[in-house]
């Protein structure tokens, strides 16, 4: 992460209902590479709650959270998971196939590599090299640190071509590199999200919901971004931790997250299979745990996941 940078939020709404259900509020940091993947340039004032209050409030909330049903944390849900994102990734459920994968999507974002899609455009890519670079300094991706901080937030290749793609394959090839993009996903998107859907008393699937909607706009701030989403969404639907119905809760923030998808313009407009034939699908279903057996279609191509 960029350390130097960093944004202080005030809470409003957010910390009020999570004051009300979990006696936290307060303030809370985010840094700047954990703002939008879709855009970082502006920021609305909404509070990521799981980082509210002091210390010793944040680690009760942990606590409390540890203690949940694991959900989307089991291991066989998060594999589901898996299928079920590299499906709107890469049109397979062979997602632990696409650690090589990397192309410029011509989206904006500049290249889009590996199991979930890490940009050089939007900071995780550079996140993930920095990380595997501090732990393996001999890396064949370290000589293109420079280029990946000086493109970040384009789509430009300066510094990166020729030599970037196949330094990134040929390194997908080694495990400590494919652990580290496991660790860059669970550390970025799926651990957040799966622990602020259970703080908002979510079930499985919308743990999943929550967790694709952080990889595809990005744990941002902004209208587009999944804070600001999630704050839309509250502001017409209560959560279940606020007594509200799951079902209708997650039906606005899909509402939510797809606008925000449609309103893009150009190439960053993007297909909302992943919503209308899959997650709406499931839960119009009633399907709240995730259960296979799964069918689901994705870019108009059925998908199937057996039962256990």
């Amino acid at each position: 992460m960029k350390p130097a940078t960093r944004i202080i939020l005030i809470g409003a709404p957010v910390a009020i209902a999570v004051s009300a259900i979990l006696g936290i509020g307060g303030e809370e940091e985010i840094p700047l590479a954990d703002r939008p993947r879709e855009a970082r340039k502006t920021a609305a004032p909404v509070e990521n709650p799981l980082a509210s209050g002091t210390a010793s409030e944040r680690k009760e909330l942990e606590a409390r959270i540890a203690k949940m049903p694991a959900g989307l944390a089991d291991p066989a849900k998060k594999e589901i998971a898996a299928q079920l994102v590299s499906s709107a990734e890469h049109s397979t459920l062979n997602w632990r196939g696409r650690y090589g994968a990397i192309e410029d999507l011509g989206d904006g974002r500049g290249y889009t590599a590996g199991i979930i899609g890490f940009c050089s455009g939007t900071n995780d890519m550079l996140q993930l090299v920095e990380a595997y670079t501090a732990d393996h300094p001999d890396n064949g991706l370290a000589r293109y640190l420079p280029a990946l901080r000086k493109v970040d937030g384009s789509d430009s290749h300066e510094g990166l071509d020729p030599g970037f793609t196949d330094a990134w394959a040929a390194e997908a090839a080694k495990p400590p590199f494919r652990a580290a993009q496991d660790a860059a996903r669970d550390r970025i998107y799926f651990d957040p999200a799966v622990r602020l859907a259970k703080m908002d008393g979510l079930g499985t699937l919308g743990q999943f919901i929550y967790y694709d909607a952080m990889l595809l706009h990005g744990p941002g701030l902004a209208r587009d971004g999944f804070y600001g989403i999630r704050q839309a969404a509250m502001n017409k639907a209560r959560t279940a931790a606020e007594g509200g119905a799951e079902k209708r809760y997650l039906n606005v923030f899909l509402d939510e997250s797809r606008s925000a998808m449609r309103a893009r313009t150009g190439p960053a407009r993007r297909d909302t299979s992943r919503i209308d034939t899959a997650q709406r699908v499931f839960l119009r279903n009633g399907n709240m745990r995730l259960t296979a057996p799964l069918q689901w279609r994705m870019y108009g191509e059925t998908f199937r996941i057996p039962a256990s």
